[in-house]
């Protein structure tokens, strides 16, 4: 998934959940943040982050968004609207394991009370993905959850009923960045959330996590790292 223009500037604070002051060019912007998350561990004054320019909308309240920042030596895309666009893109390029040669692939497709990121058919089933974009990591670590998410749990749930239906399922979370070895669900901050994937993967939903290649203007699936879910 590529931007169309970024460009480089430096964090200062987070007033809200929704923007950010930065700088750009030693002058200070207002800008949206796309992602909604905590992210205490990413925005920090003094790092680098990379704003789309959007300034060709005059719809717009800012002329920019803020969609990834600098932690240490790994670029991490924040950008919350992303990763679903990022997993439609790689299954239309055959590049998830288990899930090549679909015959048609969906956006946004309602199951009982929920709404699944993706939809799929193949010549021997049916199914949903749920896509998860994660911008924790810790130690080589990354986690879901950064903070609690009822939504997410329901939605683990709704995903459990489906298989139970003959669907196929599968969660998917997307490590938007480059640099973890490792997938855990973040059983300090939502032990639900975290209790219902583990059943989910008992009950036959499949559970994958990708990783991300990262840029400045790009970002789009890498490989499958390793999960740990207890």
């Amino acid at each position: 998934m590529r931007y169309k223009k970024t460009i480089e500037a430096i964090f200062l604070e987070r007033p809200n959940r929704f923007i950010a002051k930065v700088l750009i060019n030693n002058v200070e912007e207002t800008v949206h943040i796309k992602n909604t998350g905590r992210c205490k561990e990413l925005l920090i004054p003094g790092a680098k982050v990379i704003l789309e320019d959007c300034s060709s909308n005059s719809n717009r309240k800012t002329k920019y968004s803020l969609i990834a920042v600098d932690k240490g030596d790994m670029l991490v895309n924040m950008d919350s609207q992303v990763p679903n666009a990022v997993v439609f893109e790689a299954l239309n390029k055959n590049r998830i394991h288990g899930f090549e040669n679909l015959t048609n692939i969906s956006r946004e497709v309602t199951f009982g009370k929920s709404r699944f990121d993706i939809y799929f058919e193949s010549e021997k089933q049916k199914g949903f993905i749920e896509v998860k974009g994660v911008t924790l990591e810790n130690d080589g670590i990354a986690m879901f959850p950064d903070a609690p998410t009822e939504r997410g749990t329901k939605h683990v749930y709704e995903m459990i009923k489906a298989v139970k239906e003959s669907y196929r399922g599968a969660i998917l979370f997307l490590i938007q960045m480059k640099g973890p070895k490792l997938f855990r669900p973040n059983w300090d901050m939502d032990s639900k959330f975290s209790e219902a994937v583990r059943l989910a993967s008992e009950n036959n939903v499949d559970i994958l996590a990708y990783d991300s290649i990262v840029n400045h203007n790009n970002i789009s699936i890498g490989k499958p790292i390793e999960i740990e879910l207890m």
